[in-house]
């Protein structure tokens, strides 16, 4: 499946909103997507993203692990059914618009935590989340400088 569609399903999913595990459930599962987009562009992006991917990948596993992984059954798994990116600024757009309301969807659990394990599981998720979503910003941002480049190497 396409990424952008998958980002919107989790999208859509984690605005749903539901119980604690529920709404972690849906944090984990972003991560993990977060995860398979980064990889796929660091073995098969422009070169320029190579190793800001590699770093996406690395920091949104981050924000798996330090999150209890959900009980799926097969077939659930988004970022187990990402096939293609597509193109990689609208990917990425997306998927830093998930990676911020994973970030906002977080701060309400840490704030409304009943136990000190879920309030500092979300913490470190924040975290996770946030340079997760500094590194889809950095590409893109490579990406729009390469894109400003090309006409000057055109003209040039």
């Amino acid at each position: 499946m396409d990424a952008v569609r998958l980002i919107v399903t989790s999208r859509r999913s984690l605005a749903a909103g539901g119980d604690v595990p529920g709404v972690l459930a849906e944090v984990w599962q972003a991560q993990a997507l977060a995860q398979a987009i980064g990889s796929r562009l660091a073995v098969a992006g422009p070169p320029e993203l190579r190793g800001e991917a590699l770093g996406l990948t690395e920091l949104a596993g981050r924000g798996c692990g330090v999150l209890d992984p959900p009980d799926l059954a097969p077939g659930e798994l988004r970022a187990g059914q990402l096939t293609e990116l597509g193109d990689a600024r609208h990917t990425l757009m997306y998927l830093g618009g998930l990676l911020g309301e994973v970030g906002i969807a977080l701060v309400g659990l840490a704030c409304a935590a009943d136990d000190e394990g879920t309030y500092w599981q979300c913490m470190e998720a924040i975290d996770a989340a946030d340079e997760s979503r500094d590194r889809v910003l950095e590409m893109l941002r490579r990406l729009a400088d390469r894109e400003q480049a090309l006409p000057e190497r055109e003209a040039g």
